[in-house]
């Protein structure tokens, strides 16, 4: 009884929300990918769309981008679309726009549970956890730490209990204690069977990719044709900016492309290092490297789902270091979304901050990175939950936290809010209450009061002197007992256990053969 009562105050027991399979922690919202109801901010004019779009073609047609990769060069040097000068690719822009008009303006992806399915296009938003960094911090270390295998699970447990994340990107941490040759084996058998959410294959050599691709086939249960027949997971590329495309990503993206699923390309334009320092050309810059990628894809294979993304911002003029969730930033994400919309893509943005530990620097960026996110109708978000000194530090503490901004852009969205019939507009309320009295007691508040309003699970309402009787616990402390009760409680979605065993079987063969090669 008594840890039946503790269950209870610590959020509502385990019945109900299936989607709440690590128990309940916290009351949490429930599944529900928001879709963006708002119209979008537009800085740019018609002129100004115009002159980015004229200044990225302008760049593929004069200039050209490097492709470092010797098969994709004599891909486009066949699609009769291209001057090709060694490494060096130029593109017309009319071939351009015939090419990207060829992939869909909206596609989906179904992980191994299709009630986990998410749109990719028009207004729908999607939220993904931080991926890739290499070290760790939370509280309890309280030290910036190299990545485990057990942090990794640790934040891939907090991706799937989290309803509010909605697909799981790389590794939420790198896990060094794990050769570099078999990593992608490991994570991705933690990934496939501690979450049931979409899920990711870094383009890091064709080892890993085709491990990826078939990992992710046998834990849906797929025949090859039904895992080629509808995108199932999905890859990130980065160009290497200024204007060149890597060999290991390029081969990724070509593979992926073959076989029907996700493809998301990022350039990593720092405005004032690696690209102009005017947001304008940082933005056409950003969005040359983009196109030219996704010209590739419809090169292999006509309508391959593609999106671009964008990770424009700029660097700290006295240190050189990357700066995130800056006005610029949010300029820039905002000038992107109305260029990815002119070319009827897709879109991706990320949640990003550069502060080193989860504080009030943290927070702000995120929220301003995640708000400029919202604002450009962006459809994917990396990097949602999670992330610290510009991608170098995962912290579940910042990740919780991040969740309830998260929470708050879902309930935001929620077109209840908005609603204005004779209900909402409530004549007969504020007739009953008139001039005298108050609201609390009618009966109209009374059939209301549990959902009219977010409900915070990490957020503290009261005031100072309860707060402070209450222990004074500040935000992050909060978030840590959070992230240590769901680690604690935390349940793996089920698997079928013939499924479990042919993908157990899978890693173990592929480790046997020495995995992935490496440069070490």
């Amino acid at each position: 009884m008594a840890e039946d009562l503790k269950r209870r105050k610590r959020g509502g027991g385990r019945a109900g929300n299936a989607a709440r399979r690590g128990g309940a922690v916290i009351e949490q919202m429930p599944w529900n990918p928001p879709v963006n109801i708002d119209r979008p901010t537009e800085p740019l004019g018609p002129e100004g769309v115009k002159a980015i779009h004229d200044g990225a073609m302008r760049i593929l047609e004069e200039i050209g981008i490097e492709f470092l990769n010797p098969e994709a060069v004599e891909i486009l040097r066949a699609s009769g679309g291209c001057k090709i000068n060694g490494e060096n690719v130029r593109m017309g822009r009319d071939f351009v726009m015939e090419m990207i008009g060829k992939a869909p303006e909206s596609w989906t992806i179904t992980p191994r549970n299709p009630d986990r399915r998410l749109t990719i296009g028009g207004n729908h938003l999607n939220f993904g956890n931080v991926s890739s960094p290499p070290s760790y911090w939370d509280m309890k270390i309280g030290r910036k730490v190299t990545g485990t295998r057990e942090m990794c699970q640790n934040l891939l447990k907090l991706s799937q209990y989290f309803n509010c994340i909605h697909f799981v990107g790389g590794y939420p941490v790198e896990p060094q204690d794990i050769h570099a040759s078999i990593r992608h084996l490991d994570v991705l058998y933690d990934k496939l069977t501690l979450t049931d959410k979409v899920a990711h294959a870094y383009c890091l050599g064709k080892e890993r990719v085709e491990d990826v691709m078939e990992m992710v086939r046998i834990a849906g249960g797929l025949s090859h044709e039904e895992f080629e027949a509808t995108p199932r997971m999905y890859t990130n590329i980065n160009s290497t900016s200024p204007l060149k495309h890597d060999y290991p990503m390029l081969d990724g993206w070509m593979r992926l492309a073959r076989r029907g699923q996700g493809l998301v390309v990022t350039p990593f334009t720092l405005a004032g290092a690696m690209a102009p320092v005017t947001m304008a050309g940082a933005v056409a810059q950003s969005l040359a490297e983009a196109l030219c990628a996704v010209v590739l894809a419809q090169v292999i294979r006509p309508g391959a789902p593609c999106a671009i993304g964008t990770f424009t911002s700029n660097v700290d003029m006295k240190s050189g270091a990357p700066a995130f969730g800056t006005p610029e930033y949010m300029r820039a994400t905002q000038m992107t979304g109305q260029l990815a919309r002119f070319y009827k893509l897709p879109m991706r943005a990320s949640g990003v901050c550069a502060a080193n530990v989860p504080d009030g620097q943290a927070i702000w960026e995120t929220s301003n990175s995640l708000w400029s996110a919202v604002q450009a109708g962006a459809n994917m978000v990396y990097h949602a939950a999670g992330w610290l000194e510009g991608g170098l530090i995962a912290s579940p503490e910042k990740f919780v936290m991040d969740c309830e901004i998260l929470q708050h852009i879902q309930r935001y969205m929620d077109p209840m809010l908005t609603a204005t019939g004779p209900d909402e507009i409530a004549i007969d309320a504020i007739r009953e209450v008139g001039g005298q009295g108050h609201f609390f007691g009618i009966q109209h508040t009374q059939d209301r009061y549990t959902t009219a309003f977010y409900a915070p699970f990490l957020s503290d309402w009261r005031n100072y002197e309860a707060w402070e009787a209450a222990g004074g616990v500040w935000t992050t402390a909060r978030a840590h007992q959070v992230f240590q009760d769901i680690i604690a409680d935390f349940e793996a979605p089920p698997m079928d256990e013939g499924i479990r065993e042919e993908l157990a079987a899978f890693v173990e063969r592929r480790k046997a053969e020495g995995g992935a090669p490496t440069d070490f």
